[in-house]
C-alpha cells in the first residue's frame, strides 16, 4: 500500500524530492492533491521509516 509521506507546495519541489529519494533507491510516486495545487509524495508503506530518515535530511 502506498502512503503519503510529504505534501509539496509545487510540482518543482515534488520532482526534486522524488528524484532525491529515487537516487537513494526508494520507490516514489507523485500525484496532484485533489484539494489544491499541491503535490503528494507517496512511498510504499514497507519503506516508510527508512524514507522518513532520508526525507528529513533532504528537507533540512
Amino acid at each position: 500500500m502506498w502512503t503519503v509521506i510529504y505534501i509539496a507546495p509545487s510540482a518543482r519541489i515534488a520532482e526534486r524530492i522524488q528524484q532525491r529519494l529515487t537516487e537513494e533507491g526508494f520507490l516514489v510516486k507523485v500525484r496532484e492533491a485533489r484539494v489544491s495545487k499541491q503535490y503528494e509524495i507517496l512511498v510504499p508503506e514497507s519503506e516508510l521509516s527508512e524514507v522518513q530518515e532520508v526525507l528529513s535530511t533532504i528537507l533540512h
